[in-house]
Order: C-alpha cells, then structure tokens, then sequence
C-alpha cells in the first residue's frame, strides 16, 4: 500500500506531523486548529468563528489531496469548553446542511491560550 504525504499553503503546517495522509483510497487529515495559515495566529473568539476557521482549513488540506468535504466520512471534534457544544454544531450544521458524516466529540486536553476547538476527519481520497 502507497501513502501520499499531503501538503498546501492554504492550511496551517507543523513540523512534526503531516497536514494529511492519502493512503488505501482514504484521506486522513489531521487535526485542524482555528489558525490562520498565514499568520498562525487564532482566528475569532467565538465558537463559531473558530469552528468556521478549523473546516476551512480542514477543506483546504482535502482540496490539496483531490478530494473534498463532500466525501467526509468521519470527523471528530474536540472542544476546550462542552458549554460550546451547541455553537459549534450551530456552524457545523451550515458546513455538512445533508447527510453529514459520522463524528465523535472529546475535550481538548491541552489549553492552548484562546483555542476553543481543533476538528479532524476522514474522507474517501
């Protein structure tokens, strides 16, 4: 079986892990912060805003792997604050309108200074 190291610009980039990986007809994509991928700096403040940056940048990298939120099969989020669960299944809901993939939630176990959310999934490559 072949994997394919996915890269782009338009999403925020770590040294220690990839942005995504294309392998076995799937695409698994990393764990999305609510970053600026220029600055790398948070974007928003509130739930909605950071759910709104970490599917942006989720899109980004399954754009970047020739596939798309359109073939999401799971995500999973995690939250700094379960009091903001219902905003960001608020934003989450304009993102996947229909038949929205399968998901699993946690709590963020680290407390990185104003993020609320990271969001990663699974799609077909």
């Amino acid at each position: 079986m072949s994997r394919h190291i996915v890269r782009t610009p338009d999403a925020p980039a770590s040294s220690v892990y990839s942005q995504a990986v294309r392998g076995a007809g799937l695409v698994f994509v990393s764990g999305q912060a609510p970053l600026d991928p220029v600055t790398g700096r948070i974007v928003g403040t509130t739930i909605q805003e950071q759910t709104r940056q970490c599917l942006t940048n989720v899109e980004a990298v399954l754009n970047a792997a020739g596939s798309g939120l359109e073939k999401v099969l799971s995500a999973t989020f995690i939250l700094a604050d379960e009091e903001d669960f219902a905003g960001m299944n608020e934003e989450w809901a304009r993102w996947f309108p229909a038949e929205p993939p399968a998901r699993q939630g946690a709590r963020l176990p680290i407390r990185p200074d104003g993020m609320k959310i990271s969001v990663a999934v699974i799609a077909e490559a």
